[in-house]
């Protein structure tokens, strides 16, 4: 990825404006903790509290890492806003029975954005299964705390895959109305926190018609040691 991924410098502007673009060379997400690039102490403490988060273990102030205005954007949700995002973090406890981090990978850390591999392992509560899986995980960091010792983000882009997202079609809708919705199920105490983030700033879901090049979504080699 370039040095500059042209994200605007006004913390104001909403989560949307800070998403980060990128088809990948190869689907293999595969980290190798070793050759991870070493973080400065606020960012790894960031980097520790998400992937807390990824291993269901969610509190009101790792959940306050995002900004009021974040997107939270991957395979099965599309949430815009810090409420929303709260809902998705406090029901993984509920679907799963554990998740485990088998290792990640910082790959890029600058002003702009910290992106690492990651490997979870997700054991379901409802059925005897374990689901392994590697992703690219892309933070893109609020201007006005980048630089302070609580980093959040605006925008948390999960990758499976090598596409990047569309946001058109059936798979987005179901995305979306899944993030809207199940929020609003939640028993969780600890949401009342974060359900003034309701009215956070939002912008239009910005549609690009493919996730490859085609769709505004440059070409990235993430497969080598060095940063992306």
């Amino acid at each position: 990825m370039s040095a500059k991924a042209g994200f605007p410098n006004d913390s104001s502007a909403p989560g949307e404006n800070f998403e980060p673009r990128q088809t990948a060379t190869s689907e293999d997400y595969t980290p190798d903790p070793s050759k991870s690039i070493k973080l400065s102490g606020p960012k790894q403490a960031l980097v520790d509290d998400i992937i807390a988060l990824y291993s269901c273990e969610p509190t009101i102030q790792r959940v306050k890492r995002y900004t009021a205005d974040c997107v939270y954007d991957d395979q099965f949700v599309y949430a815009n806003d810090r409420y929303k995002m709260a809902g998705q973090w406090f029901a993984l406890p509920k679907l799963f029975k554990s998740s485990v981090n088998e290792g990640y990978q910082v790959i890029r850390s600058d002003d702009e954005i910290i992106q690492f591999k990651n490997k979870q392992s997700w054991t379901f509560r409802l059925l005897p299964k374990t689901a392994t899986i590697t992703g690219l995980v892309s933070l893109s960091l609020d201007p006005a705390t980048r630089d302070s010792e609580f980093v959040q983000i605006k925008y948390h882009k999960d990758q499976a895959n090598d596409k990047d997202y569309s946001h058109e079609g059936l798979g987005f809708v179901f995305k979306k109305w899944q993030a809207d919705n199940v929020v609003k199920h939640m028993d969780a105490p600890e949401l009342e926190e974060f359900e003034k983030d309701k009215q956070a700033g939002k912008e239009r879901v910005r549609k690009y018609g493919k996730g490859k090049e085609e769709g505004r979504a440059p070409m990235r080699d993430f497969t080598g040691d060095r940063p992306a």
